[in-house]
């Protein structure tokens, strides 16, 4: 016989085990399964990789015009200055545009830092294209080092009529030490 079937509170203490395990292997789960959420969905506003353009080209929708906002935001720990060059663009779908954005090492030590971006409305997501982006790679800036970012993109024609206007944000982070750790390993 065995000891669950005996004893009622080891019964007990496995399946609480079990909920523990169970919730920690779904807490990891978690960040893959709302990646591919917001992947097929468009959700979050998370935009693509690099977009190759098709070798026929992309029609431009000469009768339309798109307005593009940019916004940039430093993390609570991220100290650089960090602007668009532009803070908004009128493009017409179909069409590639480019733009830059600034950033400069404030402190007094060399830093490492990643954009991650975020388009609003969300459902517009696959309908902007980035060719070149300096958040497809880490920026490394010496003390006092500034920059200028290329950003790349295409608008897609397919986009829907009510969308008129687009609202494209970049967040900077600081992963200095996180890169520091993963070299050390």
């Amino acid at each position: 016989m065995s000891i669950t079937k005996q004893n009622p509170q080891a019964r007990t203490t496995l399946k609480l085990v079990g909920v523990v395990l169970g919730m920690f292997v779904f807490g990891f789960a978690l960040v893959p399964l709302y990646d591919v959420y917001c992947q097929v969905t468009g959700a979050n506003g998370k935009t693509a990789s690099a977009y190759v353009v098709p070798e026929d080209g992309i029609a431009v929708d000469a009768d339309r015009w798109v307005t593009v906002q940019f916004l940039t935001n430093n993390n609570a720990s991220m100290p650089w200055s960090f602007r668009p060059e532009v803070r908004t663009m009128k493009v017409r779908p179909g069409e590639m545009n480019q733009t830059t954005f600034y950033a400069k090492n404030t402190t007094g030590r060399p830093m490492i830092a990643q954009a991650i971006p975020s388009l609003v409305p969300s459902s517009a997501a696959e309908f902007f294209h980035k060719t070149e982006c300096f958040c497809f790679e880490q920026q490394v800036l010496a003390t006092g080092e500034s920059i200028d970012m290329p950003l790349r993109f295409i608008i897609d024609p397919y986009l829907p009529e009510s969308v008129q206007t687009l609202t494209l944000s970049y967040t900077l982070f600081d992963i200095t030490d996180m890169t520091a750790s993963a070299a050390a390993e």
